[in-house]
Formats: C-alpha cells, structure tokens, sequence
C-alpha cells in the first residue's frame, strides 16, 4: 500500500517516521523549505524508542503525479484548504483519506470536497511537538491511530488500512463506530484546550488551584452539546477524560495551549467554536466554553495585530 502522509510536523512526522522504520511505502508532501530540511533526517526523540530517517522520501505540492492508496492528512485545521489542494493530484479511484485532525468540520469540508466513500473517520491520541530545527519530541508513552468507516462496522478496505499501520510500534485501533469515537475525543479537547489555555496552566497547576471544579464544569457542557447532537459519550469515555483532565500533579496541557505561548496559530475556530455553534443550533447555554472561546479568539486578534505591524511595508 502506498502511503502519502500530508506534512511532517509533530504527527504526521511521527507516525510517518514509524512507518519508514517499518519499512512500509510512505512519502511526505511537504512546503519545499521542509524538504530542504528533511534532506538532512527525520529525527525523532520518544519515549517509546527514538529514531533517525535519513533523507526520508518527500515530494511537494507541484511534483504530485502519482496516485496513492492511503493518504494521512495530519494537519492543522487551519491548514486544510491548503492540504486538500495539495494533495488532489494523489486521489485516485481506490484512493483512501485517513484525518486524524481533532473536531468534526474538517469532515464535512472533506466529504465535500472529495467523494464521501473515500473518507475515512480517525482520530489520534498522541503527545508530541516540533522545534525550531524540524526535531519531533514524543512526550508520552500513548501513541494510537483509531479509524474506521463513517458509517459504522468494519470492512475489507479498512482491514487493508489496519494491515499497512499495524506492526509500526504504535498502536493501532480499527473501530466499529468511529464517528461516536471522534465526538469523544473532540469534546475532551475541547474542555482540555479551553481550561489550560483559560487559565494557563496544566491539569495538575489547575487543580493545585482548587480549580478543578471548572475544568469540569467545561468539560460537562461540551457533554451536554454532544448529547444533544445525538453523540452522549459513554460512560467509560466520559469517566476516563475526566480523569486525565483532574489528576493531580499532571503537567498535561492541550497543544493548543502550547502554541499560545510560542505565538503560533491556534484551532480556536475548529476545536472550541464550530462545537460552540453546535450549541448555538441547539439552544444550550455554554457559559464557560464560550468565556473560553472569547480568550482565544482575542489571542489570535493580538496574534494577528502584533504580526501585521512586524510586516514590512
């Protein structure tokens, strides 16, 4: 199976790079900066064993002419338009396209874009970053694609996907019903980058605060919005994200967090307000998230003032 794996930032550099150690067919499409860098190696520090890849296979937007079976598009929500773009010339008839981007906006723009029986749901569960120099560091221990058919219920083309991921020393997850999954994760992320960013701090500083409590009363209105869109969480999911997002101690914090404090772009619109408007749809009242959606938002206006006067006129 052929794998083209859509940018080489912290996730798709990551599990990419485990792929190639596994010696499976894979190429990264990447901005031609990156491949001038990755010229030089792909290196990865993990917990889990790291890695070098020499000069790993690359190619850029305007050399695409071949088609691939399975496309991982990992990339930032912000970033979609580009990608897809990008990576058009790679879809072919047998063509799958695997997102493992958080939320669920980027599904319909997907299903919209290309044929809807070409996209896969997925999601990942991974903690991990990427310098100035292109060096990714894997920061825990967990590190797993879950995918499956939009539809629900497993079939023998994803059972070719679980096949090319699997044995690549990170976890693989080839579920029945993806899309409950996918809603799972996102409302956890959406609590865990509201509260972190809010109050600028990770779970374990939060709770030392005496603020758990907020943290979870965030986390139960991204619940009730779920609910009321048909996706109530389980209770073990519900029951597990709850205690990630209450354990103390825990330096865990949402990557979103951690691009504010580097100035990067952030997924305010993606993660916390497209589930904000699904609320807005609904009729609920999410005070909290929507206190937590107006701090990022000015976040990106100061982003986006302070970077328009640094431009040169």
């Amino acid at each position: 199976m052929r794998i083209l794996v859509i940018g080489a930032g912290a996730l798709g550099g990551y599990f990419g790079a485990r792929l190639l150690e596994a010696r499976r067919d894979v190429a990264f499409l990447v901005r031609p900066a990156r491949a001038i860098k990755l010229q030089a190696g792909l290196q990865v520090e993990s917990v889990a064993g790291s890695i070098t890849i020499p000069n790993p296979p690359t190619v850029t937007a305007d050399r695409l002419n071949q088609p691939y079976d399975l496309i991982l598009l990992s990339c930032k929500a912000y970033d979609l338009q580009g990608a897809m773009d990008a990576m058009a010339p790679a879809v072919h008839d047998r063509t799958l396209i695997l997102p493992v981007l958080n939320g669920m906006s980027h599904m319909d723009a997907l299903n919209a874009r290309f044929e809807r029986s070409k996209i896969l749901g997925g999601w990942c569960a991974i903690s991990a970053t990427m310098n100035d120099q292109g060096k990714i560091r894997h920061l825990q221990p967990f590190h797993t694609i879950s995918f499956g058919e939009q539809e629900s219920g497993k079939s023998a083309r994803t059972e070719e996907v679980r096949e090319a991921l699997a044995g690549a020393k990170f976890e693989v997850s080839h579920v029945d019903n993806i899309v409950q999954e996918m809603w799972e994760k996102w409302i956890f992320i959406a609590a865990a980058a509201g509260a972190t960013s809010l109050m600028r701090g990770s779970v374990g500083d939060i709770v030392a605060a005496n603020s758990a409590e907020l943290t979870v009363a965030m986390f139960d209105e991204c619940v009730a919005i779920a609910t009321s869109c048909g996706f109530a969480p389980s209770k073990p999911a519900v029951d597990r994200y709850l205690s990630i997002l209450t354990a103390p101690n825990s330096p865990f914090t949402a990557s979103m967090l951690r691009d504010i404090e580097t100035g990067q772009a952030i997924e305010a619109d993606h993660i916390v307000g497209d589930l904000l408007k699904r609320a807005c749809d609904i009729g609920s009242a999410s005070p909290l998230l929507s206190v937590a959606y107006s701090h990022l938002k000015t976040y990106e206006s100061r982003r986006s003032r302070e970077r328009s006067v640094l431009q040169p006129a």
